[in-house]
C-alpha cells in the first residue's frame, strides 16, 4: 500500500504540473488568455476522465502492478518529449492556422490535444489501477479510495505550486516537463527488472539537452534574450526599421510579452520617442488646465478654438507609471523633465532587469523601480508611502488582449483619483483590434465617475489614449503649452491637439464585484478568428 501511495502522488504531481507546463508552452504562440487556459484545462480534464475509464477497465482485466508500473513508464517516455517536439510543431500550427484564418481557440485546442492529451490520458488511468490493486478489504473500500483519492489531489497541488513557483522561473517550461517524467520514471521503475531503468536513464539525460530559443524570430528579426518569469514569456528582439529623416536602416528593440501580438517596449540608441503611443505620454498631461496657474482658465471640452489667455501647463513633476515594462516612457520622461520624479511600477521584476540591460533604463536617482501590482502599489506604495500626490499616473498594464479586471473597475479609478494633484491627469493606453471600441467605451464610462473630464487620443489603429482629470483638458490647453515644451515633443504634441476628441460614454461601468471584461475580450478574439 506505501509503495503505491507514492505511486499515486508521484502521478497526481506528474498530472497538474504539466497542465501548468503545457500552457507555459502555449503562451510564447497563442498567449495566456481565459481561451487559452479553458482550453488548456479543457483538453487535459477529457484526457484525464477519459483514462480514469480506460485505467478501470485496464485494472480490471490486469490486475497486477506490474502493468500498472509498465503503464506509468510509458506516459513518462511520452511527457519527456512533448517540449521537444513542441516548439516546431507550434510553429508550423501557427503559420497553418493564421493562413485559413482558424485564430488562437482552434490553433490551442488542436495543439493541445496533440502533445499532451495521450500522456495525461495514460496518467489518468494510473490511479484507478493503484485503486483496484489497493482494495483487498470489502469492508475499508471506501476509506481506501478516499486516502488515494486525497494522496492524489496533495500530489497535484505539489506540481501545481512545483511548476509555477520554482521550476518553470527558474529552470524553463522544457526542463520543468522533464523534471516531471523523470520523477514519474523513477516511480514506475521501480521493483521492475534492470532494464526498465533504461527509461529514467534516458529521461534523465534529456535535462543535460539545451532549451535553444523558444520561439524563432521572424525574418530578418533577431532575438537577443528571452526569459520564462513567473508571470510571462518575455523576449527582446531586434527589428531593423527606417530612418524617418535619413533613411538609414537602423536597429530597434522590441520587448514582446507571450505570444508577442503587441510590443510592450521599444528602444533606439539615436532617440527616446518612438513614433508610437508611448510618445503620449510625454504631451498629454500638458493638455490639462492647472488650476494654480496665474491665468488658468480653459475649457472642459476639447473644441475651444484657439489657445489665447491660457497659461501653459507647467511639466509634471511627479509621475507615476502603473505598467513599466522596460522604461521606455520613464527614459523618455527622464530626458524632456529634468525636475521630474519618476516611479516605474511593474509587476515582473524579470521585465524590469530587462529594460535596464536591454532597453537603455537608466540608473537614475530620480527613477524609482517598484515591483508590485497596480493597486496595492497605490493603497501603500510610492510617494511618501501612499500619501504623496502625482500629477501623472499612466496607465499600460493591459497586456492586450489580457486586461486585469481589478485594473478596470469604478473603484481603481477611485483611488488613481485620489492620488492625483488639483491638475493631474490619469492617461490609460487602451489596446484595442483595429474598428473595435467596445473596451474604450467599457473604460470611459467607468472613468467618468470620477473624473469630470474624460477626453480621448485615437493616436493609432490599436492604441487610443484616453485622460482622465478633475481639473478640464483641452486641445487649446495643450496647444497654449506647445511653445514651453523641449523642440523634440512640440510635432507629437501638435498632433495630439489636432486628434484630442470628447471621450466616449454610454458603456457600462465595471465595478470590483462585476467587470465581464474576460467575456469582451474573449468575444472580439472569436469574432476575429472567425471574420
Amino acid at each position: 500500500m506505501r509503495a503505491l501511495a507514492v505511486l499515486v502522488f508521484i502521478v497526481g504531481v506528474g498530472s497538474l504540473g504539466a497542465e501548468i507546463a503545457a500552457a507555459r508552452l502555449l503562451a510564447p504562440y497563442f498567449g495566456d488568455s481565459t481561451i487559452i487556459w479553458a482550453n488548456t484545462i479543457g483538453v487535459c480534464l477529457i484526457a484525464l476522465a477519459l483514462g480514469h475509464w480506460l485505467g478501470g477497465r485496464f485494472a480490471d482485466r490486469h490486475p497486477h502492478v506490474e502493468g500498472l508500473r509498465i503503464l506509468v513508464l510509458i506516459s513518462a517516455a511520452l511527457l519527456s518529449i512533448v517540449p521537444l517536439v513542441s516548439g516546431p510543431f507550434l510553429h508550423l500550427a501557427i503559420q497553418a492556422f493564421d493562413k485559413i484564418e482558424a485564430g488562437a481557440f482552434i490553433g490551442s485546442l488542436v495543439g493541445m490535444m496533440v502533445l499532451i492529451a495521450l500522456p495525461l490520458i495514460l496518467i489518468g488511468a494510473a490511479t484507478p489501477w493503484a485503486t483496484k490493486l489497493a482494495v483487498t478489504d470489502l469492508e475499508h473500500t471506501g476509506e481506501t479510495v478516499g486516502r488515494l483519492g486525497a494522496i492524489g489531489t496533495a500530489g497535484a497541488l505539489v506540481g501545481t505550486f512545483a511548476a509555477s513557483l520554482a521550476l518553470i522561473p527558474f529552470v524553463g517550461s522544457q526542463r520543468t516537463f522533464i523534471v516531471f517524467a523523470l520523477l514519474m520514471a523513477v516511480a514506475g521503475a521501480y521493483r521492475l527488472p534492470w532494464k526498465a531503468w533504461i527509461v529514467p536513464v534516458l529521461i534523465g539525460g534529456l535535462l543535460f539537452v539545451p532549451p535553444g530559443i523558444t520561439k524563432p524570430a521572424a525574418e530578418g528579426d533577431k532575438v537577443l534574450a528571452e526569459a520564462e518569469t513567473l508571470y510571462q514569456y518575455a523576449r527582446v528582439v531586434e527589428h531593423p526599421v527606417i530612418d524617418d529623416e535619413t533613411g538609414r536602416t537602423v536597429p530597434e528593440r522590441r520587448l514582446e510579452l507571450n505570444e508577442g501580438q503587441a510590443i510592450h517596449s521599444v528602444w533606439r540608441e539615436d532617440t527616446v520617442l518612438t513614433d508610437n503611443y508611448w510618445d503620449a505620454f510625454q504631451v498629454l498631461p500638458f493638455a490639462v488646465t492647472d488650476p494654480g496657474a496665474a491665468d488658468g482658465g480653459g475649457s472642459a471640452g476639447v473644441d475651444a478654438a484657439g489657445a489665447e489667455g491660457l497659461a501653459p501647463t507647467p511639466p509634471p513633476g511627479r509621475i507615476a507609471m502603473l505598467g513599466n515594462a522596460a522604461g521606455t516612457v520613464a527614459r523618455a520622461s527622464l530626458a524632456f523633465f529634468p525636475a521630474v520624479r519618476f516611479d516605474g511600477v511593474e509587476i515582473d521584476g524579470r521585465v524590469t532587469e530587462m529594460g535596464r540591460e536591454w532597453f537603455g533604463m537608466p540608473d537614475d536617482p530620480r527613477l524609482v523601480t517598484h515591483t508590485a501590482d497596480a493597486r496595492p502599489f497605490l493603497r501603500a506604495g510610492g510617494h511618501d508611502d501612499g500619501e504623496g500626490r502625482y500629477d501623472l499616473i499612466g496607465v499600460d498594464a493591459y497586456r492586450q488582449p489580457y486586461i486585469p479586471f481589478y485594473l478596470t473597475t469604478r473603484e481603481f479609478f477611485g483611488e488613481v483619483r485620489d492620488r492625483l494633484t488639483a491638475r493631474g491627469s490619469v492617461i490609460v493606453n487602451v489596446g484595442h483590434p483595429a474598428g473595435n471600441d467596445q473596451l474604450e467605451k467599457a473604460l470611459s464610462t467607468t472613468m467618468r465617475t470620477q473624473f469630470p473630464t474624460v477626453v480621448r487620443y485615437p493616436m493609432t489603429r490599436t492604441n487610443t489614449l484616453v485622460v482622465g482629470s478633475a481639473a478640464p483638458a483641452s486641445a487649446a490647453q495643450l496647444r497654449a503649452s506647445i511653445p514651453s515644451l523641449p523642440a523634440e515633443l512640440r510635432p507629437v504634441a501638435e498632433r495630439a491637439a489636432d486628434g484630442l476628441e470628447e471621450g466616449f460614454d454610454g458603456g457600462p461601468v465595471y465595478t470590483d464585484d462585476k467587470a465581464p471584461v474576460e467575456w469582451l475580450i474573449d468575444g472580439s478574439i472569436v469574432s476575429y478568428a472567425t471574420q
